[in-house]
């Protein structure tokens, strides 16, 4: 297979452009001209139709065969649905025509819009190069630079969790078949080093792990982050956060930062719920847009430097409640944490379906949550995505890089509701997106793995059944609180509720908790699992971020000659 190609598009500058990506990229991808859109076209149709693949589209804002850059978008599309799509306009016309082409970019039809390169070391130029590079190397099924293998004879159920939470774990996978000629010396010496005659499949070999032959997600888990012997914390922390998602994560930042010993317990893979999307685009700083995975292992590793601890894989079963003289205990399978002050950041998960039949296949071919690993599995086929906030959008717009078609179901009349406009901007413009409103889910089948799908219009009754290869169910959220002590309060839906949404009977001498703290003296609550939180990524964080200062006034409350007393009116 023929490396990736770079095409690069320009009737006048191709040259110049050509010469400047020699010096970078020439080594690892197929640097290729053309000079207009139908050129280009049929560039990228003869790599497809060869089987091999096409990264990155470059092309200047002018082309001399169509009125504008976006109709070569929309039929460079059409042929390749997952390349990235740049405009790097000459300086001469840059500032003219950025107005129009602008716009297109807010509606998804490219992702970024650059000035041509002026001369050596433009490293605003490639940082956005290698950016979408990047993000594209991680929207391939088989990636070049493997850290973690998965050999199983099939892509079952389980084999498709462990693949997707290596890849919500930032760890680039593939995937191999234990029959392959060139992998059979390989599993000899694995067998001889667990000390088995035969394999139990899936085998998961990560990062330089001892091999192990998984059962579950949690397997891999302990075998990347250490068995329950190693979990061992043996002092009080200041700050112990229950969940690794946008809101843990700043709070981790923020209070590490300050001085805080901090602890990070996170059930499942860093970034939770958000860590599963595959680009946010209106989070503040990242003007191109970054994925769920990307944001939350920055945001790991800023957290990591200032001297957070982390442990992936582990529940947290119960908390204990402390007193004044001892400090609050978080129970796990692999060890307990005493800290001063709790943070709970947990966040939701995914509503069920409840149509038995659909449940009977989840992880064959049905998901819930936008499963990016099962996404790219979808290429040529038909896929429906259940939801109508903005995770659904993102999950759909992702599943249109690989399947044939992707339809929207959404019980309500329409996305405006519950969407923001520039998912439902980017969706519009999409070809192969379409949204079904007033419809819902009812029944769905196959042989082993989803076939087919019937859908309801919710007004009139009426059914119609849908091939369908994926379902992707996004439904809403509900919290994840058994573990949670009687004493912190919840509502109806068992949010946790903190400020002045606690009952008034539980305020301490009629003063509500403070915003983001709960019923019970120095345990907090942030993002999802908050009674009344936005329910958005940038909310989330700042709740995060808002809680460390609430966690010093608690750790150390100040003196009466430190409080200054409010002016009266």
């Amino acid at each position: 297979m023929a490396e990736p190609a770079i095409i690069l598009v320009s009737e006048n500058h191709a040259d110049m452009l050509l010469e400047e990506f020699q010096s970078r990229y020439q080594r690892d991808y197929d640097l290729r001209t053309a000079g207009s859109c139908a050129e280009a076209e049929a560039i990228a149709r003869e790599i497809r139709e060869r089987g091999d693949h096409v990264a990155l589209f470059v092309t200047d804002s002018r082309l001399p065969d169509v009125e504008s850059v976006h109709v070569a978008f929309h039929r460079w599309r059409l042929v390749v649905a997952n390349a990235r799509r740049v405009v790097a306009a000459h300086w001469e016309y840059f500032l003219t025509d950025a107005p129009a082409l602008r716009a297109g970019m807010a509606k998804g039809k490219y992702d970024a819009y650059l000035l041509m390169p002026r001369g050596k070391r433009d490293e605003e130029f490639h940082n956005a190069i290698t950016d979408l590079l990047s993000e594209w190397t991680s929207t391939v099924p088989q990636p070049e630079i493997v850290v973690a293998k998965v050999i199983s004879p099939t892509q079952d159920a389980l084999t498709m969790a462990i693949r997707d939470f290596l890849d919500r774990m930032g760890m680039q996978n593939r995937f191999w078949h234990p029959d392959e000629p060139a992998l059979q010396d390989y599993l000899a010496g694995i067998r001889e080093q667990l000390g088995v005659e035969a394999l139990r499949w899936p085998v998961v070999v990560a990062a330089n792990r001892t091999p192990i032959q998984a059962t579950s997600v949690r397997d891999v888990a302990i075998a990347i982050n250490g068995r329950p012997a190693s979990f061992e914390i043996p002092d009080v922390v200041d700050l112990a956060v229950v969940g690794g998602g946008p809101a843990g994560l700043a709070a981790a930042v923020y209070g590490a930062s300050e001085g805080l010993s901090v602890v990070v317990l996170e059930a499942e893979a860093i970034g939770g719920q958000a860590g599963t999307s595959s680009m946010i685009r209106n989070y503040l700083g990242f003007p191109r847009g970054i994925s769920g995975m990307r944001l939350a292992q920055r945001a790991r590793n800023q957290a990591l430097r200032f001297g957070t601890e982390f442990f992936t894989g582990w529940e947290v079963t119960a908390l204990e409640v402390g007193t004044d003289q001892t400090p609050h205990v978080l129970r796990t399978d692999g060890g307990e944490v005493r800290a001063r002050s709790v943070l709970i950041s947990s966040g939701v998960a995914y509503r069920k379906l409840g149509v038995p039949s659909i449940e009977a296949l989840v992880g064959a071919g049905v998901n819930y949550g936008a499963a990016m690993t099962a996404a790219r599995e979808m290429e040529g086929y038909d896929v429906v995505v259940v939801g109508g906030g903005n995770s659904a959008g993102q999950a759909a717009l992702y599943l249109a890089r690989f399947a044939r078609s992707v339809t929207i179901v959404v019980r309500r009349p329409g996305l405006e509701e519950t969407m923001s406009k520039y998912l439902i901007d980017e969706i519009s413009y999409n070809e192969r997106i379409e949204v079904l409103a007033c419809t819902q889910v009812v029944d769905g089948g196959g042989e082993g793995q989803l076939e087919w799908l019937s859908l309801e219009d919710t007004l009139t009754g009426a059914r119609r059944t849908t091939p369908a290869r994926g379902l992707f169910l996004l439904l809403g959220a509900e919290p994840r609180c058994d573990w949670l002590p009687p004493e912190l309060a919840r509502d109806k839906h068992q949010f946790v509720l903190t400020g002045r949404d606690v009952p008034r009977d539980q305020w301490v001498d009629d003063v509500p908790p403070a915003n983001l703290a709960t019923t019970v003296p120095g345990i907090f609550a942030a993002g999802d699992i908050r009674a009344g939180s936005m329910k958005r990524v940038a909310s989330a964080s700042g709740e995060g971020a808002s809680v460390v200062p609430l966690v010093h006034a608690y750790l150390a409350p100040a003196t009466e000659d430190e409080l200054v007393p409010a002016p009266v009116s």
